[in-house]
């Protein structure tokens, strides 16, 4: 990933929380966390560049992007400490956003294992695990395994 498009889009991202806390602090007791579909889409952008992805159509069932390599890829960005699967990628990349605009890697690996370790699906159809545990799944990947950053 080139350090221009890193740090403009931390820039970005800095700024944007800088809004949201004038709007906390102009109204205590409202939340105005970025989330969604900007925050994922956020990490799409950021996976595409770091990683050479090709970004699918947003919405795509499934995966938002495809490897170098062929592999289908599915990409999850929070704020918070959780992300949700709605079923099993081949292919996994989550990151958390920190307020400073960065991004880091929480999970790079197959889909399988988190699959597996995600809690009981909610009504809404999507399966929670928490970032601890994809941490701790995340040391098992192999660099084999991995989609590699492009240098």
């Amino acid at each position: 990933m080139t350090d221009d498009f890193h740090g403009q889009v931390a820039e970005k991202i800095r700024e944007l929380y800088g809004i949201t806390n004038a709007l906390e602090e102009m109204f205590p007791g409202r939340h105005f966390t970025p989330d969604g579909h900007l925050v994922g889409s956020i990490g799409e952008v950021i996976a595409a560049e770091r990683y050479h992805l090709t970004l699918l159509p947003a919405s795509a069932a499934t995966y938002d992007a495809v490897a170098s390599d062929g592999r289908y890829v599915q990409i999850k960005a929070t704020q918070r400490k959780s992300v949700a699967l709605s079923g099993c990628p081949d292919y996994l990349l989550v990151f958390h956003i920190e307020t400073d605009g960065s991004l880091s890697e929480v999970y790079n690996g197959p889909g399988k294992a988190v699959w597996d370790a995600c809690g009981k699906t909610a009504k809404n159809g999507q399966s929670p695990i928490s970032l601890a545990k994809l941490r701790m799944l995340a040391a098992d990947v192999s660099e084999t395994d991995k989609i590699q950053e492009v240098r």
